[in-house]
């Protein structure tokens, strides 16, 4: 079965947080994963864009109900009508998450996983550890793309 990675991050993104989702996508496509994602713009879209120019699928989990709303690099989009609820899609369906920047939304994901148990493979985002103890099985601050996906596949099991 293929392994799932999960990106989570802003609708938003800086040049450098753009190139850091866009390389993590990359090797995620590199690696035979599928990349999971919230569908839309700013991380995911530039995550979703690498993966599909190295020939990865991308699936993305739409919090609205039409699926033309999904970045162009999306594969096979999926509207829910779920809205922010879809947050609990992703983090249920992934092997593992790696999050990149992010606000609240972002935020909630991490939150979501965490209460499911996934890993989260944190790459420039919330410094939970400095908000309390956090359970070290399962948040795994990386200062790179690459270190965040060589740390994702190997906390999936196998």
């Amino acid at each position: 079965m293929q392994p799932i990675i999960g990106v989570i991050g802003s609708n938003k993104a800086d040049e450098r947080t753009y190139a850091l989702a866009e390389d993590v996508g990359r090797r995620i496509a590199q690696s035979g994963a599928l990349l999971l994602c919230g569908g839309l713009g700013g991380v995911m879209e530039a995550a979703c864009k690498g993966a599909a120019q190295a020939g990865g699928l991308t699936v993305g989990i739409l919090p609205g109900d039409d699926p033309r709303a999904a970045n162009p690099w999306v594969k096979v989009p999926i509207a829910t009508s779920l809205g922010l609820m879809r947050n609990y899609v992703i983090a249920r369906a992934a092997d593992v998450l790696i999050a990149i920047s992010g606000s609240y939304g972002t935020l909630n994901e991490i939150s979501a996983a965490l209460n499911l148990r996934k890993p989260v493979v944190a790459l420039d985002t919330w410094n939970l550890p400095a908000a309390g103890p956090i359970d070290p099985a399962l948040f795994f601050p990386v200062t790179t793309s690459e270190e965040a996906v060589r740390r994702a596949l190997a906390l999936i099991p196998k």
